[in-house]
């Protein structure tokens, strides 16, 4: 019976060691898709620092705009070339060597859009455009325009 104890208290060392090689095997096995250095995602629309007195019932007209790369949609594997996500209000860049999370404050855009409306509260707001490939990873390197600021009145 003491042995049988011995190897209960074992068991979540076992499986934390089971979990970070698990973890170690897919994070090694991630579509990383290369990206030309000249490759730039920018924002067409709204400019940074642009102010809205309203944004009426349809938000904010959000235009992405690309250069030295295509858009595609996600799911599928087209060399250089990858599909958007927006950015609003993070604190911290996700992690770029994983496929990126779908919340609230990540945007994706998987059917290769390339412009969409979004609600905002009142008060001032970052976004930033990322893009990624056919898995949701972003590329290597990292496609990503630089962080702009609008206010909502």
């Amino acid at each position: 019976m003491l042995s049988e104890f011995n190897g209960l208290r074992r068991l979540p060392i076992i499986l934390m060691v089971l979990s970070v090689s698990f973890t170690l095997t897919v994070a090694a096995q991630m579509p990383i898709s290369s990206a030309p250095t000249d490759a730039e995602v920018y924002f067409i629309e709204p400019k940074d620092g642009q102010i809205f007195e309203s944004t009426g019932g349809e938000g904010v007209e959000i235009r992405f705009g690309l250069t030295g790369m295509d858009v595609s949609p996600a799911g599928i594997a087209v060399p250089n070339s990858g599909h958007h996500h927006l950015l609003i209000n993070l604190d911290q860049i996700p992690n770029l060597s994983m496929p990126l999370p779908a919340t609230d404050q990540i945007r994706h855009f998987g059917k290769g859009q390339t412009s969409t409306w979004i609600k905002l509260s009142p008060g001032k707001h970052k976004l930033q455009l990322l893009l990624g490939n056919y898995a949701h990873i972003p590329h290597n390197p990292a496609v990503m325009s630089k962080v702009i600021e609008i206010e909502i009145k």
